[in-house]
């Protein structure tokens, strides 16, 4: 694309598609910024309070990278000026999703001291973890994590994950984080879930929703085979 600068001190110098890529996107922070923007704009201090950790002048820094390289857009309208993903920067959801994919065995070990969270989080994964999950007629789940209600919305075309405080599905799992990504995982039964969780509603909702996860193989540290 004619809009993205690569910085020749920060470049592999490789005609690949992936290390130009990471040429734009490697930079430490940046794909968790983009992570943020995914369910949609936010505004910088948004950005700040969910980003524990990164510097205010390196997240000014990196947002203006990410800017020159047409990843990211800032949008001025009524509440201020807000960072939007640009339709090419919103083509990394597929490959962020199978990273994820690929990370969530990592998560059953626990969090480590001083690990921040967000529950928030948790929507982008399920919809990438249950995405073969498909369902006719659609149902609908909620899975509260500590506090927040994600609803889990899973139809023909498959899963979507939203987060709406003001709509409450029949059937909600109340559970730990890592109880939630081991039941999208197939880590975790869903009478394991239920059992160190709660549920109040149907729980033939459950099996139809996670009725096509599976175990994934184990990891050496991570959780026995």
């Amino acid at each position: 694309m004619e809009n993205v600068k690569r910085m020749s001190s920060r470049s592999y110098r490789q005609f690949c598609g992936l290390a130009r890529a990471l040429d734009v996107v490697g930079d430490r922070w940046n794909l968790l910024i983009v992570r943020e923007l995914l369910p949609g704009p936010q505004r910088y201090n948004e950005l700040k309070a969910s980003l524990a950790g990164i510097a205010t002048n390196l997240l000014a820094e990196r947002l203006r990278s990410l800017e020159e390289n047409g990843i990211v857009e800032r949008q001025v309208g009524a509440v201020g000026v807000r960072y939007a993903l640009t339709p090419w920067g919103a083509g990394l959801r597929e490959p962020m999703e199978a990273l994820g994919r690929w990370g969530a065995p990592l998560l059953m070990r626990g969090r480590d001291d001083g690990d921040a969270f967000q529950p928030r989080w948790l929507a982008g994964a399920l919809t990438a973890l249950l995405r073969e999950v498909t369902a006719t007629p659609a149902v609908e789940l909620g899975v509260e994590v500590e506090g927040l209600l994600i609803v889990l919305h899973v139809d023909e075309n498959g899963p979507r994950a939203v987060i709406q405080p003001d709509r409450q599905p029949d059937t909600i799992l109340t559970a730990a984080p890592e109880i939630v990504v081991g039941l999208a995982t197939g880590a975790v039964t869903i009478d394991q879930a239920v059992s160190q969780g709660s549920l109040v509603g149907d729980p033939r909702i459950l099996s139809r929703v996670f009725r096509l996860t599976r175990p994934v193989g184990p990891l050496p540290g991570v959780y026995p085979a």
